[in-house]
């Protein structure tokens, strides 16, 4: 599927079509809860950064191509980046014209229904996915199993090969229903260029949340 195509099945088949008002409806009914808000705009700036890096990763004006999440995709390595309830840091060699457009670009095409733009294979919640499952694996085999060498060998084996199957397809569902939403509530105020103390280039992307009604 690309970019400009329907979201994926794999959205509705597990939750509703993601509304405008669901985040904000959520704030009205239980926004006494501390962090609450917090929460909700680093999902939805967490999703608008993954998009920023699908289209600063293909050319300008061009379909972001199929998103295959079985195998790492090498045209996005350059880049990186780290989501506040603020905005979000890109780190990489680009320039703030090329960030502030591809953000533009990359909340208007999700607000638009691109929502498979949110999800990203190199995101860190796939290593944090893959690690505990595992360490849960792992320790599942390891309390089945004998405990001679050869078979808590085979077992962490057995362990470590499963995971690495498992982990992409659980790591695009901790995304997509957990760790990102779509940017509803989100508008850009400003890109700035901010690099980090080690001197590497980074751009600041500020977000503002905003309420639909």
């Amino acid at each position: 599927m690309t970019a400009t195509s329907q979201p994926t099945d794999f959205w509705s088949s597990f939750l509703p079509e993601p509304l405008p008002n669901q985040d904000t409806d959520l704030l009205r009914q239980v926004g006494f809860i501390p962090g609450l808000k917090e929460l909700l705009m680093v999902r939805q700036v967490h999703a608008l950064e993954h998009a920023t890096v699908w289209i600063l990763s293909g050319s300008a004006g061009a379909a972001i191509p199929d998103i295959n999440f079985d195998q790492n995709e090498t045209d996005t390595g350059n880049l990186g980046g780290l989501s506040t309830e603020q905005g979000f840091y890109l780190y990489g060699q680009v320039d703030a014209s090329d960030v502030r457009r591809a953000a533009q670009e990359a909340l208007t095409r999700m607000v638009g229904g691109e929502w498979n733009l949110a999800v990203h294979p190199r995101c860190g919640t796939n290593l944090s996915v893959g690690m505990l499952l595992t360490v849960s694996l792992a320790f599942g085999m390891h309390l089945l199993l004998p405990r001679g060498p050869i078979e808590q060998l085979l077992g962490l084996g057995f362990a470590a090969s499963t995971a690495t199957q498992l982990t992409p397809e659980l790591g695009r569902l901790v995304q997509q229903h957990l760790t990102t939403a779509v940017p509803f509530n989100l508008t850009i105020q400003n890109v700035a260029i901010a690099p980090d103390v080690w001197g590497r280039p980074t751009h600041f992307v500020q977000t503002v949340w905003i309420d639909p009604h």
